[in-house]
C-alpha cells in the first residue's frame, strides 16, 4: 500500500505505541488519585504536557488536553462565546473552515450569536482588509484556520492575528493540519512569534493516537466556559478523567515531530510533493492545482485531472493499493461537493474532478514515481473507456 492521505490521519509511530503500552496495562491509575498508582499516571500526564507544549513553544500550563481536534475547536469557540457573551455576541470566521469550526459557529447562530463567514480568494486566503471591515464593537472572537485541510493553503496568521490583537479581540486558529508539518512558535519562551490566543491541534495528525487532542490557551485569555461539566480535571477547563495512554502517545509523537521539524522534515515533504508533480508534468497530463502556490503546506496537493471524476480516479487508485482522498475525510462520507473549493470560486466541473494528495514522512521518493505512473495510466484508461465513469463503474473497471 502507498498511503497518501496523511491529512486525514497518520500511521501511529512505533515509539508512540511503545510509550503508551505500559499505561494500558500496569500503570492504569487515575491521575487524580493521590496514591502511588495515581501519582505515576499524573507524572506521565505532566511529562506529556511538557512534550506537547514544546512542539509549539508554549508553556505546559497553557495546554488543555481534549479528545480530538474537533473538541478543541468547539472548546475554543463555544468556550469564548459563552464566557464573553455579556461583552458581545459577534464572531468572525471564514467560509473555508473545517466543519468543526463551521458547525460550532452554526450552533452559536441558533443561540442568537451573530456570525460573519468571510469569503476567501481563489487561493483560499482571507483578505486582511475584509477582516478589518467585519470587526465591530461586539466582536469577541475571530477564528481563522492556519492551514486548509483540503488544498493546503496557509493563511497569513501574523497579519490576521495582529488585527485582532490591536483591537483587543481574542484570536483562535485551527492548526490541526499544520502542527507537526511546519514549525509553529507561539512565543511561550518569550518574544511572541505567532499572535494567537487559542490554537487547536490533534495527535493523530502527527503520528500519534486517535482520541487525543489539545487546545493551547494563552495565559492572558480569560477563563473559558467548559463544554464538559465534571470534576476539576485540566484545571477545571475540561471535565473527565484524562486519556492517560493516549496523551502519553501524543507526547511521544510531539517529541518525534519536533525532531522531524528540526532535521529538515518540511523540506523532505516538499521534495515528495515536487517529485510527484514533476512526474505528472512529464507525462503530459492536463490538470489543475488548487490553492496558493507560494504559501501552502509542504505535503498537500489539491489537484484535478481534466475529464475524469475525482471519485472515479480515487477508487481506481485504491484498487491498486494507493490511498488518496477526494477531500476532507471528515465530510467526504456525505458525497457532497467541497465547500472549500466552492468558497474559492472553483467551477463545479473541476470540483467534481478534485483530489487531495497528502504525503507524510514515511513516504519515499520512489513511491511518488509509482503514483505518477498510476495516475497517468488510469486517467488515460478512464478517458478512453467510459469517459466520466460513475464510482460504481470505477470499481468494476478497476477489477477487470
Amino acid at each position: 500500500m502507498i498511503y497518501l492521505d496523511h491529512n486525514a490521519t497518520t500511521p501511529l509511530a512505533p515509539e508512540a505505541l511503545e510509550a503508551m503500552t505500559p499505561y494500558m496495562r500496569e500503570h492504569f491509575g487515575n491521575p487524580s488519585s493521590i496514591h502511588s498508582a495515581g501519582r505515576k499516571a499524573r507524572v506521565a500526564l505532566d511529562e506529556a504536557r511538557e512534550q506537547v507544549a514544546a512542539l509549539i513553544h508554549a508553556r505546559p500550563q497553557e495546554i488543555v488536553f481534549t479528545a480530538s481536534g474537533t473538541e478543541s475547536d468547539n472548546l475554543a469557540i463555544k468556550g469564548v462565546a459563552w464566557a464573553l457573551q455579556d461583552k458581545g455576541r459577534h464572531i468572525i470566521t471564514s467560509q473555508a473552515e473545517h466543519p468543526a469550526v463551521l458547525n460550532a459557529c452554526g450552533d452559536l447562530q441558533k443561540q442568537g450569536f451573530q456570525i460573519d463567514f468571510l469569503p476567501v480568494d481563489g487561493d483560499c486566503r482571507v483578505d486582511p482588509q475584509s477582516l478589518m471591515d467585519a470587526v465591530s464593537e461586539d466582536t469577541i472572537l475571530i477564528s481563522i484556520h492556519h492551514a486548509n485541510n483540503e488544498v493546503g493553503t496557509l493563511q497569513d496568521i501574523n497579519a490576521l492575528g495582529t488585527i485582532a490583537r490591536e483591537r483587543g479581540i481574542l484570536f483562535h486558529t485551527d492548526a490541526v493540519q499544520s502542527v507537526g508539518k511546519i514549525p509553529i512558535d507561539v512565543g511561550g519562551g518569550g518574544g511572541e512569534k505567532f499572535p494567537v490566543d487559542l490554537l487547536s491541534f490533534s495527535a493523530h495528525k502527527l503520528n500519534g493516537p486517535k482520541g487525543a487532542g489539545a487546545l493551547f490557551i494563552r495565559n492572558s485569555v480569560p477563563p473559558l466556559a467548559s463544554l464538559i461539566s465534571g470534576g476539576g480535571q485540566e484545571k477545571k477547563r475540561r471535565g473527565g478523567t484524562e486519556n492517560v495512554a493516549g496523551i502519553v502517545g501524543f507526547g511521544k509523537a510531539a517529541e518525534l515531530a519536533g525532531t522531524f521539524l528540526d532535521s529538515g522534515g518540511p523540506g523532505y515533504l516538499q521534495s515528495l510533493r515536487d517529485r510527484l508533480l514533476d512526474g505528472l508534468k512529464q507525462s503530459g497530463l492536463e490538470f489543475k492545482i488548487f490553492g496558493s502556490p507560494g504559501r501552502h503546506l509542504p505535503n498537500t496537493l489539491g489537484i484535478a485531472f481534466d475529464g475524469v471524476l475525482g471519485e472515479t480516479l480515487m477508487i481506481s487508485l485504491d484498487m491498486e493499493g494507493i490511498c488518496i482522498s477526494t477531500g476532507s475525510a471528515c465530510s467526504s462520507g456525505a458525497l457532497s461537493s467541497s465547500h472549500v473549493l466552492k468558497a474559492m470560486g472553483i467551477e463545479d466541473e473541476w470540483i467534481d474532478r478534485s483530489l487531495r494528495i497528502s504525503v507524510g514522512g514515511s513516504n519515499m521518493l520512489e513511491e511518488m514515481d509509482a503514483v505518477a505512473e498510476a495516475l497517468t495510466r488510469l486517467t488515460a484508461r478512464i478517458r478512453s473507456g467510459a469517459g466520466k465513469l460513475s464510482p460504481a463503474s470505477a470499481v468494476e473497471e478497476a477489477e477487470t
